[in-house]
């Protein structure tokens, strides 16, 4: 578990430097095996070629879910999807399209115990999203239930979001969000089913809601399917009173099927 997830920060954080001082150590002497298992690489990450496989979103993209747009359509330009149904948050952007190529470096941060990949994804979200990350006043992740991050022991969004917001000389509010009741896995659910499943799951504590009020939140999270984890916690933080809240993921599903997140 991470110190600064929002649970017992305080006693976890020399252990936590103690860690990464270890493994800076252990790279030097044993480099970083490349994401995709090839050759040992400077950062840990993807060599060249693995690169070039990965779907960046760097064309035109809808300003409202961050679908990418076949041409441009122009500064604000909105999806029919978005038209039709306005989002709980302001703005979306992703960092690349979630498909096969860019699924295996994510799901190592999600369950492989690599959070030290969190810092490689900040890199992207900050490339896709430099026009939300500079009107924003506050970076937030989407927060895990205690027990699940109790049993992965940090919580990947976190992990991504406090290197975003170090880098980019923003407040971090690792626990402004909180899971308030376990929900269930949103893999394998609609778009309508996943809304449900997360209806009223999250809240920002009382203690909290100083923090939050009249600022503008940029929420990061790992992936985003339909969108319906940002705008449960999208609401929780504008019924705390918060002026605007905007999404930055590392990668969006275009297509659900077939997809395991």
């Amino acid at each position: 578990m991470s110190a600064e997830d929002g649970l017992f920060g305080p006693f976890w954080k020399p252990a936590l430097h103690a860690k990464s001082l270890a493994r800076r150590g252990l790279d030097l002497v044993f480099p970083p095996r490349a994401l995709d298992g090839g050759p040992s690489t400077i950062a840990g990450g993807l060599p060249t070629e693995a690169w070039s496989r990965i779907h960046f979103l760097d064309g035109p993209v809808c300003d409202g879910c961050g679908a990418p747009f076949d041409y441009d359509q122009g500064a604000g330009a909105r999806c029919a999807a978005c038209l039709a149904r306005p989002r709980a948050f302001a703005a979306a952007r992703a960092a690349c399209l979630y498909d096969d190529a860019a699924r295996d470096p994510i799901l190592k941060l999600k369950h492989a115990d690599r959070p030290d990949l969190g810092a490689l994804f900040a890199l992207w979200i900050g490339r896709a999203a430099r026009d939300l990350v500079a009107e924003a006043d506050a970076v937030a992740p989407v927060p895990l239930h205690p027990f699940r991050l109790l049993k992965r022991r940090y919580n990947q969004a976190a992990e991504i979001a406090r290197p975003l917001a170090r880098r980019e000389g923003l407040v971090y509010l690792p626990d402004a969000l909180i899971r308030r009741r376990a929900t269930e896995t949103q893999a394998g659910k609609s778009g309508s089913g996943r809304r449900r499943n997360v209806a009223g799951a999250f809240e920002v504590p009382e203690r909290k809601r100083p923090f939050v009020h009249g600022r503008r939140i940029l929420l990061i999270d790992d992936v985003m399917t339909t969108g319906a984890t940002a705008e449960g916690c999208a609401r929780a933080l504008k019924a705390a009173g918060a002026s605007r809240v905007d999404v930055a993921v590392v990668a969006r599903v275009k297509e659900m099927a077939g997809l395991t997140i």
